[in-house]
């Protein structure tokens, strides 16, 4: 999770390859017209969020018992966003890619091909709600380190999130 520009599918998908996991990136679980909407430079509001983040909690907590882990990649920016995808998901775990504007900004210059014009980065950074202490599930990291790093690193803190998992569900 995080902002626009900060590496969420790039971390995700290296992720989901070392796990095996399935992955999805959130923006293809956007309504048409909520993609045209940001195209157009213009700002989701809740409104327009509830529904995606459904389909991701949806996602997340899949009914075929088979499925061993899925991934998806998406902004979450609010606590309230991040709790209606608990409340859809069950037991989640997000990593929240945090970064300085000047770096993301430089990064969303450079890449190609994406809806999301970089003039809605003011926008992302005004409705991120930074995670507080007392949602254990977040584990954030600093994306000035390198791609494998931080999949190094949430695949440590992950670890030990399964280990406390496996404790409780004995007790």
């Amino acid at each position: 999770m995080g902002v626009s520009g900060c590496g969420k599918s790039t971390v995700a998908a290296a992720l989901a390859l070392h796990l095996g996991f399935e992955m999805v990136d959130g923006d293809d679980l956007h309504l048409p017209d909520s993609i045209a909407k940001m195209q157009s430079g213009m700002a989701l509001e809740d409104a327009d969020r509830w529904p995606w983040l459904d389909r991701i909690g949806g996602y997340l907590n899949p009914q075929d018992p088979i499925t061993q882990g899925r991934i998806v990649a998406c902004s979450a920016l609010k606590r309230a966003y991040r709790d209606r995808i608990r409340e859809r998901a069950g037991a989640v775990c997000f990593l929240f890619l945090n970064g300085e504007f000047d770096l993301i900004q430089k990064r969303m210059s450079q890449r190609l091909g994406h809806y999301m014009p970089s003039g809605l980065l003011d926008s992302q950074f005004c409705t991120l709600e930074k995670p507080q202490a007392d949602e254990t599930d977040v584990i954030t990291l600093a994306i000035t380190e390198s791609i494998e790093d931080l999949v190094n690193q949430a695949l440590i803190v992950l670890q030990s999130y399964r280990t406390q998992d496996l404790k409780h569900s004995r007790l």
